[in-house]
């Protein structure tokens, strides 16, 4: 007797369907699963019998073969026990064949048979959609799963509910979606005293999903800066909500189902491995910067980190995806990400201070900024020097913007670049354009050209730095309100680039 079930393998955040094949033949007994099975999947005949022992039902004395098809793609996780019970089940007769055929099923099994949950549930529901089949999955992975409205989602609290279900005995009630999880906030830009021209390049950023590097002494309010981003940032679409739940979700980060519409916001701490900010391991699993899509990586402490880690960001900075290449997997992760990084300017720290700085300066600093390779700077859009806040702005009552106030601006400068780009596949601010169609966005008024001409000229800005002025110019005059790039833009954008009448 054959019966088939169905399930997913992931590969990154794309989940390759899988026939589960079981048969019940003849033979000695025996219960074997193949098709290039993980130890995890191969120890699911246990947790089976188990929970099937747990449910009074005994298997026959015969030969049990479970196929997982396609037979070269591997399968990782514990996620292949239920579809494997239920291909089981069918191929016993104990609930319908065509039930089980019409099923994607995912779940790990406790030995008492109820259901465990377990990552990926979000992507495998959109492959059940594309499919036109039921996903059937723990219950406390329904809610997360049931966001892709176009799947029916039924959640079981265990392998009995399941069995309950297909014989018509308690059928499943479908999940619903989980609650939309808010940001409490607290966190307010009007908190930082003084470093007007630092809260300007972080509004800049966040219009325009530009990186930023900021060089400032100890205790200058980088770190706080940083820290109040999240604050002035609009809230994710519901695309963008989609894209960055999945990772999220393979990563098994979401809680209780609950999609959150707050870009994230990630601070690995300096001492991060390649795979920890890249994304690798045994199962290349997402890093950082993919955790950080359509949101914010925030690297504190920036030459700290290993040099082949900092190295790893200049191609995912640029395409926005990271393949993770292994001797047993090729994995691509999508990683549109805006890079927030803050240093000292040396390794005291005090390198502005002469009262204060070592005796190795300026060697101090020119070593300790050079851990940050040329091609890498030149990869960050705005770069700003914050200085120290004086003792009296400090004693000063806080007077700034809010941070609604700020994320006001920047949500009018987003809506304007989603009407820009809403023609242009892939193309979401201003941080992606590139080649003709920016020249077209935000090609300068003749002073403005003649400006930026001059300023590559004197400063030997490179292709690559020349386009990025371009696409922070245009991003200033978004959030001045104007159609065309004109000079005053140019000169703001051109002086972020510039640090100390010389380009880092």
């Amino acid at each position: 007797m054959t019966a088939r079930a169905y399930t997913v393998a992931f590969e990154g955040v794309e989940a390759h369907r899988v026939e589960v094949q079981c048969a019940v033949t003849p033979g000695l007994p025996a219960f074997a699963i193949v098709g290039l099975p993980d130890k995890a999947v191969s120890e699911a005949r246990d947790r089976v019998r188990s929970a099937l022992s747990s449910m009074a039902i005994a298997l026959p004395s015969k030969r049990i073969t479970v196929n997982l098809s396609p037979a070269d793609l591997p399968k990782e996780g514990s996620h292949f026990d239920l579809p494997i019970a239920v291909a089981l089940l069918a191929a016993l007769e104990i609930i319908p064949k065509d039930a089980a055929e019409s099923t994607v099923a995912l779940g790990e099994l406790s030995l008492d048979g109820s259901l465990v949950s377990v990552i990926g549930a979000l992507p495998a529901a959109m492959s059940a959609a594309e499919d036109n089949r039921t996903l059937l999955c723990p219950k406390s992975s329904g809610p997360e799963a049931a966001w892709v409205g176009a799947a029916q989602v039924l959640g079981a609290g265990s392998l009995a509910d399941v069995v309950r279900h297909y014989t018509g005995q308690s059928p499943l009630t479908p999940s619903q979606p989980g609650e939309v999880i808010s940001d409490p906030g607290g966190k307010d830009l009007r908190d930082v005293k003084g470093q007007e021209r630092a809260k300007r390049a972080l509004e800049i950023a966040a219009a325009g999903r530009h990186h930023l590097f900021m060089v400032g002494t100890p205790g200058s309010g980088k770190s706080m800066l940083a820290a109040r981003l999240p604050s002035i940032l609009p809230p994710l679409s519901a695309q963008e909500a989609l894209e960055t739940s999945m990772i999220h979700s393979v990563a098994g980060l979401l809680d209780q189902g609950g999609i959150s519409r707050s870009r994230p916001f990630r601070e690995p701490h300096h001492t991060a491995s390649m795979a920890a900010i890249v994304g690798g391991g045994r199962r290349a699993a997402p890093g950082e910067i993919s955790l950080a899509h359509n949101g914010v990586l925030f690297m504190d402490e920036f030459p700290e980190f290993p040099r082949n880690v900092l190295e790893t960001l200049r191609q995912p900075m640029e395409t926005g995806e990271v393949m993770i290449a292994r001797a047993n997997a090729h994995v691509s992760y999508p990683c549109r990400f805006m890079l927030v990084a803050a240093a000292n300017p040396c390794r005291c720290g005090h390198m502005y201070d002469a009262a204060r700085a070592c005796s190795r300066v300026p060697q101090c600093g020119e070593d300790y900024m050079g851990r940050i390779s040329g091609p890498l700077l030149d990869r960050l859009d705005l770069r700003i020097e914050v200085p120290p806040v004086s003792y009296m702005d400090l004693d000063l009552p806080a007077n700034g913007e809010s941070s609604a106030l700020v994320a006001g601006r920047v949500a009018k400068a987003h809506q304007m670049q989603a009407t820009r780009y809403e023609e242009q596949p892939g193309l979401r601010v201003n941080a992606d354009a590139q080649g003709g169609i920016l020249e077209e966005v935000a090609g300068p008024d003749e002073e403005g050209r003649a400006l930026l001409i001059k300023v590559a000229e004197r400063f030997g800005l490179s292709a690559r730095g020349y386009h990025r002025v371009l696409r922070v110019a245009r991003t200033i005059a978004d959030l001045d309100g104007s159609e065309t790039v004109r000079k005053p833009h140019v000169a703001e954008a051109v002086s972020y680039r510039l640090t100390a009448s010389k380009e880092i």
